[in-house]
């Protein structure tokens, strides 16, 4: 199934994208239409989709303004607009297809093809980074490392290099004992599931961080000062189990 959502400020124009993909697509799911880039930009911070079909001239902010506004993205991009002017600006972001208005039938099929073929391709890169990751665990016998897509490839971390991770809402960042700072397209959850055998304890829904990192921790203001000297609040709620892990 791919699930996408639909991004065009005019609302005949939304109900014709929704009309297409319902009568000429098979295993597509519609999970949002926005007539308002800003509120799209909102659901796409909080939810994982497939495929973004993007109108270009929007109010407040224009569809390459909208591309612009995300770190990295996690989804696919297919432009739809009434002009072509804009096809090599679509390629230079790296759209994955453009779409002339009014979209013709057989030219939507093809796209959702080219949106399934990308799709399988990322879960076979998914793949090879699991087993990339169990191949290099067995060959350090004791030191588990954890592997991390970023920028196109993937890096092997050895867990007691990491001070802490940081939640961006769906993106992390990871924090090295070095200073080098990973930036990911995963949520936090991500991370602490890599590392929930090891010494690791979220001690905020903002802050996963290596128990061996602490150095200090001030009980009247609930904070902890890590090995890097950076501080970080403790949730009230989380207080007690830090101080059992600890």
């Amino acid at each position: 199934m791919i699930s996408v959502i639909i991004i065009d400020d005019e609302q005949s124009a939304l109900k014709s994208m929704q009309w297409e993909i319902a009568n000429f697509c098979d295993d597509v799911i519609i999970l949002g239409s926005f007539s308002n880039a800003l509120e799209a930009k909102k659901f796409l911070n909080e939810n994982v989709v497939d495929c973004v079909f993007l109108d270009i001239e929007m109010p407040e902010m224009d569809g390459f303004q909208f591309l612009d506004s995300f770190k990295n993205r996690h989804f696919s991009v297919v432009i739809t607009t009434a002009y072509d002017q804009y096809a090599i600006k679509a390629i230079k972001e790296k759209a994955l297809d453009y779409l002339l208005k009014p979209i013709d039938s057989d030219d939507l099929k093809s796209c959702i093809e080219k949106i399934r073929q990308h799709k399988e391709e990322h879960s076979i890169h998914d793949r090879l980074e699991r087993t990339l990751e169990t191949m290099v665990q067995k060959n350090h016998n004791q030191i588990k490392k954890i592997s991390v897509s970023c920028d196109g490839k993937i890096i092997f971390l050895n867990p007691d290099d990491i001070v802490y991770c940081e939640s961006d809402g769906n993106y992390c960042s990871i924090f090295l004992e070095n200073k080098e700072k990973i930036f990911i397209t995963q949520k936090l959850k991500f991370m602490e599931e890599k590392l929930q055998d090891l010494y690791f304890f979220r001690i905020h829904n903002s802050y996963l961080i290596n128990l061996n990192k602490v150095k200090e921790f001030h009980k009247s203001d609930d904070f902890v000062v890590l090995s890097n000297h950076v501080k970080l609040p403790v949730s009230r709620n989380k207080k007690s189990n830090f101080l059992d892990q600890l």
